[in-house]
């Protein structure tokens, strides 16, 4: 029996344990990923913590897979041993019944997200449905590649999915894992872009991140510096800060709209009256399917995205972890397993 190394949770709220595992065999419509890196998460607390609902324990963690393909089942023709691979959250779906008609990934009928569902990339080698693949550019290297397809493709596909034209206004609220993100996107997308945090100390990195100008909640209401600008046509919202985000509302254009991509759990206070007269709205946006996972790869090289990382070995990942959860890592932490 040939065996692997994998990170699993055995139980809600359970420890990281390190274990020994037979390599699984890809069935049907699957192929067997050798994983080369895996991001590590604030979503893989949804695992770690058992905040989602039905999750068949013990189960591998880990949705920001980059690797190669190490075997195809049968069934399986567009894809080829060998490929450059990356699988993100959406780990695959029908594209048959009517919520995939309309877009609706998450209550497709046959909806599976990695890590979560089934086993993910805290693992030597994974098992993943064919239409959760995504194609990674030989541009990117596995480590660069995995954080991509989480956070990567959430602030990309939101902001090209905005509205918002080049040289329109986009403001990037925080400068964390996503916001770093979306300030490179929103200026190689085309767009006055401004980053909106707190604190002198983060301009240069701000400014060197492609932000044409810096706004220092810190010193000045970023919301009237915003509308003397001439307002936003988006405001992205990357800081999990409810009121740091209802804050710039006011700092939106007429038609404006701010974007959350931020995902917190305290209500926004926002007064209709502050919506209505310049038509401005809020919208929430989740990350995408494969294929927006691969237009996010492909942008990323082509412009030269790349992602801050610090990167540890798999036997760290309990480490690894708490640097993530407690926003100390710069920005994203990857899981370097092969």
């Amino acid at each position: 029996m040939q065996s692997m190394r994998a990170v699993q949770v055995s139980r809600s709220g359970g420890e990281f344990e390190l274990v020994e595992r037979e390599i699984p065999e890809p069935e049907h419509g699957q192929v067997r990923v050798k994983v080369e890196a895996c991001g590590i998460c604030h979503s893989d607390a949804f695992v770690k913590e058992g905040l989602w609902p039905g999750i068949e324990y013990p189960r591998v963690p880990g949705h920001e897979v980059a690797g190669a393909i190490d075997k195809v089942g049968e069934g399986v023709v567009a894809w080829k041993q060998g490929q450059r691979v990356g699988v993100g959250w959406h780990g695959g779906h029908c594209f048959q019944c009517e919520p995939c008609r309309d877009g609706d990934f998450v209550n497709c009928v046959k909806h599976r997200v990695t890590g979560v569902t089934h086993d993910g990339g805290y693992a030597e080698y994974t098992i993943v449905p064919e239409e959760a693949l995504a194609h990674i550019p030989n541009e990117l290297n596995a480590a660069s590649a995995a954080p991509l397809l989480c956070a990567g493709i959430t602030t990309y596909n939101a902001l090209r999915n905005s509205g918002a034209r080049a040289g329109d206004i986009v403001a990037v609220q925080g400068i964390g894992g996503l916001g770093h993100l979306g300030i490179q996107f929103a200026n190689k997308l085309g767009f006055k872009t401004i980053a909106v945090s707190h604190g002198k100390a983060k301009e240069k990195l701000a400014l060197d991140l492609g932000a044409d100008i810096y706004i220092d909640t810190e010193s000045v209401n970023a919301a009237e510096v915003l509308a003397n600008l001439g307002g936003a046509r988006v405001v992205l919202a990357t800081a999990p800060s409810s009121k740091a985000i209802s804050d710039l509302v006011n700092g939106l254009g007429r038609n404006g709209k701010i974007v959350v991509v931020a995902a917190t759990g305290e209500p926004m206070e926002v007064s209709p009256l502050q919506l209505i007269p310049g038509r401005k709205s809020i919208q929430g946006w989740p990350s995408g399917h494969a294929k927006d996972s691969e237009d996010a790869l492909d942008f990323s090289a082509l412009r030269g995205i790349q992602p801050m990382i610090e990167t540890f070995p798999l036997e760290k990942v309990a480490e690894a972890y708490q640097r993530m959860m407690t926003n100390m890592a710069r920005f994203r932490v990857v899981l370097q397993i092969t």
